[in-house]
């Protein structure tokens, strides 16, 4: 399995680099020493210093639905140590829970225990410290009602009294990942030589992204335009230009607008679930993921030429590696989500399919997608995106072409959404449309409104993913 491992449903966490940590170095008297347990200076049953033993910290992070958290810490010793004699209460962690304590050979999560020189200290995606990717709203704010939002909500929607076409301003902020970890309890080597307890806080000098990590950032000048994009692009990690290769564009909604260039990264699924190790042993893809230095598109449905840019960096992408024309395909969340209709709209010969999630567009201008592969998922209580997504639907049913449609409980376990996706594979249509039901994806006491909680759900369900990958032009 690729090293930076991918778990649905979860969040990452970074720490970032304060300090870097020397180790000294036992003479040979002291190696000789280490296999019967006497400690550096000799003396039988006294421990070393900690400090002189730690090579380095590096923090781990994972993307959860609700963007990325520091979910671990791997701490490099100068000797192999004896998992067995640690526990939870060998290390403390600021501001953090530890939930799980082991060793490994490299600083990665794993399933069990491997002796090695890394000692990886798991921590809680649920402590509040864990979050490195803030809304400006926190976890997002309830529905007011009325729907004067333009996605039901007043927080990284677009429309009348939100985020308006060119605004600038950043709805979300990426915290710098950091974490100090101090070893409170003993640790034996293999070779049954004891570190001492220590009350010294070591901190952070290194950082692992999960996922993250593997996308690559550039710049697209697009001379038709005029404008410029960076974006994000995963390159399939065993790319072969002799095959062909789908590729899914993810566009972010507006609480990501003029972040850092890894923001859609960072934000949520919707842009890593594509590039999981799992989803890439199913379908080796490109994934392509754009950030947006203003918004694109509000409830006046009249786009920035950042959306034609937009259609031409896929181009752009396409014509650069060997990716299939007849299997591009797009989603994205609440303002993404529109760009993906309204794209869909304009160049209707582009995309093989889409993943609409949250997010709308006028019905009266919805006739083409009556021609394209579509899975739309929102939440019943969304009060903008739902009812524009059943007039849409709508439409495309006048025109001729049949629609599953299903509501769903947004709790529902991996197993009970995968069986809601057999459901309504089975009914073999090209449009299929589920909606969570009324208070199903915001959890008890959250303040994440029902608009944001459906794409924290939406994107940790591979069955859908499953269903977008197999359709073609």
């Amino acid at each position: 399995m690729d090293r930076r491992r991918f778990m649905a449903g979860t969040a990452t966490a970074t720490a970032g680099a304060l300090a870097v940590f020397g180790s000294a170095t036992p003479s040979s008297a002291n190696e000789a020493n280490e296999a019967n347990g006497t400690s550096k200076a000799g003396g039988t049953g006294t421990a070393d210093s900690t400090g002189d033993h730690v090579k380095g910290l590096t923090a781990i992070t994972q993307v959860f639905g609700a963007g990325q958290k520091l979910v671990a810490v791997a701490v490099e010793y100068d000797r192999d140590i004896d998992g067995r004699t640690l526990s939870t209460s060998t290390f403390t962690v600021t501001d953090r829970t530890v939930t799980k304590v082991y060793t490994n050979r490299s600083a990665d999560l794993a399933e069990r225990s491997r002796d090695g020189r890394y000692v990886i200290v798991e921590l809680s995606p649920d402590d509040t410290a864990a979050a490195l990717w803030v809304t400006g709203q926190g976890s997002g704010t309830p529905p007011t009602g009325g729907g004067t939002g333009g996605t039901g909500d007043s927080g990284g929607g677009v429309g009348a009294g939100g985020p308006q076409v060119g605004d600038t301003t950043p709805g979300g902020t990426i915290v710098a990942a950091k974490a100090t970890l101090t070893q409170t309890g003993t640790v034996t080597t293999t070779r049954g030589r004891q570190y001492a307890a220590s009350t010294t806080g070591l901190t952070t000098d290194a950082v692992k992204n999960l996922i993250v990590d593997d996308f690559q950032q550039f710049t697209f000048a697009d001379p038709a335009t005029g404008q410029t994009l960076k974006y994000n692009l995963f390159v399939p990690k065993h790319y072969n230009p002799r095959k062909s290769y789908p590729l899914v564009l993810f566009m972010h909604d507006a609480s990501v607008v003029n972040v850092a260039t890894e923001g859609p990264l960072v934000q949520g699924l919707g842009a890593v679930c594509w590039a999981s190790p799992e989803d890439q042993a199913r379908h080796e893809a490109f994934v392509l993921a754009p950030e947006y230095g203003a918004v694109v598109i509000d409830d006046n449905y009249e786009p920035s030429t950042l959306f034609d840019a937009t259609a031409n960096l896929v181009e752009s992408v396409t014509r650069q590696y060997s990716i299939d024309p007849d299997r591009l395909y797009t989603t994205g969340q609440s303002m993404g989500a529109m760009m993906s209709l309204g794209l869909n709209i304009r160049y209707p010969d582009l995309f093989a399919a889409a993943f609409i999630v949250a997010g709308q567009w006028p019905e009266a201008q919805a006739v083409p997608l009556a021609k394209k592969n579509l899975w739309i998922l929102v939440s019943a209580d969304d009060t903008k995106a739902y009812p524009g997504e059943q007039a849409i639907t709508e439409v495309i049913q006048e025109q001729g072409t049949k629609v599953s449609t299903a509501l769903w409980d947004g709790q529902s376990t991996a197993a009970e959404f995968a069986a809601d996706v057999r459901t309504m594979k089975a009914q073999r249509t090209p449009v299929n449309f589920a909606a969570f039901k009324t208070g199903t994806t915001v959890p008890t006491g959250s303040t994440t409104s029902a608009h944001m909680g459906t794409w924290q759900t939406a994107y940790s369900i591979p069955g859908i993913r499953d269903w977008i990958m197999r359709q073609s032009l």
